[in-house]
């Protein structure tokens, strides 16, 4: 009897995620949502928005190109299915990494990412706490 021996699936690696947790449809009442992973945030953000192709887009997220092709379109099913039967999107979980720079408190030892890299970071995100150091770890 053969075993599925598929590979491990690899982290995607994202540059932040969403800013906000997801959208509700106006004039209905609550349904269950929809969930979108960050993965699929991602490949939507990457091919719809910044207009990348899939080759590029599969190059900046570290997939291959199918594997890409396949995230996207998990991402488009969902929003489809969240349009049509007026549905909430949730964005959480999945397989990923961001790729923003990580800073540690010191006081409260919280670790916590900086998405607006043009900003300097002066607080903890938690505390705020100005003993803050960046992280020298990659956080994966």
């Amino acid at each position: 009897m053969l075993k599925n021996m598929s590979r491990p699936k690899r982290i995607r690696r994202m540059t932040n995620p969403p800013h906000f947790k997801g959208f509700k449809p106006i004039g209905l009442p609550a349904d269950h949502p929809v969930v979108i992973n960050y993965e699929e945030y991602e490949a939507i953000r990457l091919s719809d928005f910044e207009l990348h192709g899939q080759m590029e887009s599969a190059r900046i997220m570290e997939v291959s190109r199918p594997t890409f092709a396949r995230i996207y379109e998990s991402a488009r099913r969902k929003v489809a299915q969240a349009f049509v039967l007026g549905k909430p999107i949730i964005f959480e979980g999945g397989k990923v990494y961001f790729d923003s720079e990580w800073y540690l408190c010191n006081s409260c030892d919280c670790r916590f990412n900086h998405p607006a890299k043009e900003e300097k970071v002066i607080n903890c995100a938690l505390c705020g706490s100005t003993d803050i150091e960046q992280s020298k770890e990659n956080l994966k």
